[in-house]
């Protein structure tokens, strides 16, 4: 649907409010206290009754509190009930906060610090969740924000106007809404399981390539190793420590963020930049200086990284010299085994690495057990050819999965535009 040629009202006069500009003039503005009733129900020593409840980018989801992630009180007394119809806002830190109003469909408890309204039915719920959607988009209600926290004060949300249709209209708008940011989030859907998929495909042609090879009609033979099962029969199969040296990053001052250590030259690499980069990693967001060196160690480019602990078995290729914590271990190959096909391998084996990992308060891996672990080693001229193989599909499978990422962003992109013309009557949908 093109947005442009959508019909229009008739007239239309000015809201007061820059964000939003002119509105039809057949609508008015009514004050939020008049919209929304603030309840605030603690749950107490009830909390077990309840469903525990996140606001989200998703809107406002169940928790799963049998696989737990994230953090949690050691008791939910403070937190308050939600039922289902019932608004969740975060009035405090809204710069910053990615998603910070939500229309619940459940009932649960959350945290006490955002605030649960109760809708009068002065005005559509699905209409107010739209608009408020809509101006929580860019943050849009900066005018109203006190304090360094960017904090909406309930009275300053009470006395804002909300610009509102005649009740039929607000009901058409949500209803208009409701299909077709339902139609954009199926296709949406789809293309991300698109990507996931040649995501996947990518995954098992490294695999197969590092571990058969080629040459489909090569003789084989057994690896004696589960996870690789046959492999060409003039390969080898050799231990990641026989292989390459191997080296642990190192910080080993306490408190980490001393700020003394802190804003020097040396890039300072954190497991969740391994996780981000890619085949080669240059992108930080710390530093450290010459004290922070000292209780560190400057590992040079080249060298291959795995993640050890936290999102374990990620694996990329330092591009430029920098500073990692112990949590990033180090390769450096030996001549018999080619950087990019041990790269290459070492990509190729998550699951192994999670395998491998050691069952305590938090899984990781240590130096020894990676150490221990083999990988498939053809001649050199096969480990070129295969390198070359992979880098050559892994090129063709970025280039689509770009290319969905890009429909993604543009579906993405008009659904915002249709919920901010619709919600302030740019477009005239009855």
């Amino acid at each position: 649907m093109n947005i442009a040629a959508q019909q229009t009202h008739d007239a239309y006069k000015d809201s007061g409010i820059d964000w939003v500009g002119e509105i039809p003039a057949t609508w008015d503005q009514i004050a939020n206290k008049h919209l929304f009733r603030l309840r605030k129900t603690q749950v107490g020593k009830r909390s077990s009754e309840y469903d525990l409840l996140s606001l989200t980018l998703r809107g406002i989801i169940k928790r799963d509190m049998e696989n737990p992630e994230g953090k949690f009180p050691a008791e939910f007394d403070t937190y308050q009930e939600v039922r289902p119809g019932d608004f969740v806002f975060c009035h405090f830190d809204v710069e910053e906060t990615p998603r910070t109003v939500g229309l619940s469909t459940h009932h649960g408890m959350i945290t006490g610090a955002y605030t649960v309204y109760e809708p009068t039915g002065e005005a559509d719920s699905g209409f107010l969740y739209y608009f408020y959607l809509h101006a929580d988009t860019d943050k849009k209600l900066r005018s109203l924000y006190k304090g360094l926290r960017n904090t909406i004060p309930k009275d300053t949300f009470a006395a804002f106007k909300t610009p509102l249709p005649p009740l039929p209209e607000q009901r058409a708008i949500a209803a208009f809404l409701d299909r077709k940011c339902a139609t954009i989030d199926e296709a949406v859907r789809i293309k991300e399981e698109q990507i996931r998929l040649l995501a996947e495909r990518r995954q098992i042609l490294i695999q197969q390539a590092v571990t058969r090879g080629l040459n489909p009609a090569a003789p084989m033979k057994d690896s004696g190793i589960d996870w690789i099962g046959q492999i060409p029969a003039h390969w080898e199969v050799r231990r990641l420590k026989h292989l390459s040296e191997i080296f642990r990053g190192k910080f080993t001052h306490r408190p980490r963020n001393d700020p003394r250590l802190y804003d020097g030259e040396y890039p300072f690499f954190q497991t969740g930049d391994v996780a981000r980069a890619g085949m080669f990693l240059s992108e930080y967001r710390q530093t450290l200086n010459e004290a922070g060196l000292r209780v560190s160690t400057l590992i040079p480019k080249g060298t291959i990284l795995i993640t050890i602990a936290a999102n374990i078995g990620d694996v990329t290729i330092l591009d430029i010299a920098g500073c990692f914590p112990d949590s990033v271990v180090g390769f450096k190959p030996h001549p018999k085994i080619e950087r990019d096909f041990l790269y290459y391998s070492m990509s190729a084996m998550k699951t192994i690495f999670m395998n491998n990992s050691i069952a305590n308060a938090q899984a990781n891996l240590n130096v020894e057990r990676i150490g221990g672990i083999t990988v498939c080693v053809p001649p050199q001229d096969e480990q070129n050819a295969i390198m070359e193989y992979v880098q050559t599909a892994n090129e063709k499978t970025d280039s689509a999965i770009d290319v969905k990422q890009s429909q993604i962003a543009t579906l993405k992109e008009y659904k915002t535009s249709l919920i901010n013309a619709a919600v302030t009557g740019k477009i005239k949908v009855i």
